[in-house]
């Protein structure tokens, strides 16, 4: 389900979200609270205030989908969002995957990695070859 997305963009909110809201409140937060477009190819991540309950809302080509999660025992380990002015905050997939999963974020330290940034390549330019030495 979420798997078929390819790779898309992950962003958590750092409120603590009412589960009771709609599809129409969800995406009112997305674009009102976190400034971000609904309908773009992102997944768009909530938790209620105890933290043992998790949607994920995404844009799925003709029309939105949810993901709905509720734990029968412990809590959703989500990062310490207090520290973070925006309502919202990216996480790359393995982040979402260890929130997911039940690792708690403050208690794993990561390796420095290059990564590429998430800008768009303008259509019709191509990267020049590196020259042959």
């Amino acid at each position: 389900m979420i798997g078929t997305l390819g790779h898309p963009r992950i962003f958590l909110c750092t409120h603590d979200t009412d589960m009771r809201k709609s599809f129409d409140s969800l995406r009112g937060i997305i674009r009102g609270s976190m400034h971000l477009d609904p309908l773009t190819d992102c997944l768009f991540v909530f938790k209620n205030k105890r933290g043992d309950r998790i949607k994920v809302v995404y844009w799925d080509c003709d029309g939105f989908a949810m993901w709905y999660k509720v734990l029968q025992r412990g809590t959703f380990q989500f990062p310490d969002l207090a520290n973070f002015n925006s309502a919202g905050i990216e996480v790359d997939s393995s982040t979402l995957r260890m929130i997911l999963d039940g690792v708690d974020l403050g208690t794993i330290r990561r390796q420095q990695r290059y990564r590429r940034s998430h800008q768009p390549q303008q259509s019709g330019l191509q990267p020049e070859p590196a020259p042959l030495s």
